[in-house]
């Protein structure tokens, strides 16, 4: 059934062509039926049939022209004296369609004041003759304008609904759009920052290395061995400032400048301790615990391991509700490192959390993806059972 009725609206104007048949058969049978005709103007009212037709035929696809071939038709019959008929139902169609369709509005008035009108000249050219006085004969004359009022009140009221509803889905596409455009500039402004902080832990491994191969250089008559540590330093250095490049050069830069001149280390793994002890100072209460053996991970992966439990802590803050708790879980595993962040608080709109942070700049789980996608890793978010939020993610030690 729901093909049918695809398949009827993909063809308006062979459906209109079906009906205008069927209203050119029953208005022919009328006509030759009708005894106040006579053979002339049973002749005449052929072409006032053909037009009648035409009109709810072509109604949808050139609606100005068939309501002038319309009202032609009924100023044709009113002229040549053919009486009302089966036929003249077209003229009910037609100016529903005109009131209902994207017309120029003196058309859509032109169409209702020929309406109102077309009961009117047809008692004045014919008489009313009901069997009472004139007064009755003039209310029926009256009434007979109704259905002509109601066809073009129900075509303008579709007309209405319809330009609401294009409104709508403007709108709607509107905001899509700014959504759409908002995330990109979050994905931006998270690039960029990711960009700088990798920026400054090159710089930094490069100074490493720049200051061991300096104290090489000096002890390397004196103390060999302390060169050869120094020169092992450089290596090691040298290739972990190697990977973070490649990393740094697969992030999107903004052009924006650096709030400071000085190359600093960034955060590290280490640091998680002191970032929770900072939370716990501000008021929540934080379970913090470390499994597996800890040891030295790329820089990239401790930068992006600190922030993601500093975006989470700051989650919790500000969407957990005052007697919320958090728990914070690293592991350490063969090949990288896994992280478990979960709080027993309200938790914010999950609309919030999709499109990246209430505070909408970015550094919600926006910015946590971009920094996983960054490293190779995994990151699964959502609400935990029983109220709260879980994020757990899983950073490899090798870029996939």
């Amino acid at each position: 059934m729901q093909r049918l009725y695809d398949f009827l609206r993909r063809h308006p104007t062979g459906v209109d062509s079906f009906w205008a048949v069927l209203l050119f058969g029953f208005s022919m049978l009328n006509v030759v039926e009708e005894s106040e005709l006579d053979t002339r103007l049973k002749l005449a009212a052929v072409p006032v049939v053909i037009a009648m037709s035409t009109a709810v035929a072509l109604r949808r696809k050139w609606t100005r022209a068939m309501f002038w071939l319309t009202l032609g038709a009924g100023i044709c019959q009113l002229a040549t004296g053919i009486v009302a008929g089966t036929y003249d139902l077209a003229m009910f169609v037609i100016l529903f369609t005109v009131a209902a369709s994207e017309v120029p509005r003196w058309v859509s008035r032109t169409a209702l004041g020929w309406g109102v009108a077309a009961a009117p000249l047809y008692f004045l050219r014919y008489g009313v003759d009901k069997g009472g006085n004139d007064f009755d004969n003039l209310l029926f004359a009256l009434f007979m304008i109704v259905p002509f009022v109601l066809a073009w009140v129900m075509g303008d009221s579709l007309r209405t609904r319809r330009a609401y509803y294009a409104q709508l889905i403007e709108r709607n596409q509107r905001l899509e759009n700014q959504r759409e455009a908002q995330a990109k500039v979050a994905v931006a402004a998270e690039r960029a920052r990711i960009a700088r902080e990798l920026h400054d832990v090159v710089a930094h491994n490069v100074s490493v290395m720049v200051v061991q191969a300096d104290g090489a250089a000096y002890v390397m008559d004196a103390a060999p061995e302390q060169a050869k540590e120094a020169l092992q330093t450089i290596s090691g250095t040298g290739r972990q400032a190697l990977a973070e490049m490649r990393r740094l050069l697969g992030v999107l830069r903004t052009g924006e400048p650096q709030e400071s001149e000085d190359y600093v280390p960034q955060p590290d793994v280490e640091q998680i301790e002191v970032l929770v002890e900072q939370v716990r100072a501000a008021g929540l209460r934080v379970d913090f615990a470390v499994e597996g053996a800890p040891r030295r991970l790329p820089s990239g992966v401790e930068l992006t391991a600190y922030r993601i439990v500093q975006e989470a802590l700051t989650n919790t803050r500000k969407h957990g509700g005052p007697q919320a708790s958090a728990s914070v879980r690293l592991v350490y595993f063969d090949d990288g490192l896994g992280l478990l962040v979960e709080d027993d608080g309200r938790g914010a709109a999950h609309e919030l959390y999709e499109d990246g942070g209430a505070d909408g700049a970015g550094h919600g789980l926006i910015g946590m993806r971009e920094r996983i996608g960054m490293v190779g890793g995994t990151l699964d978010t959502g609400p935990r059972p029983g109220g709260g939020f879980r994020i757990s993610a899983l950073l490899p030690l090798k870029k996939k």
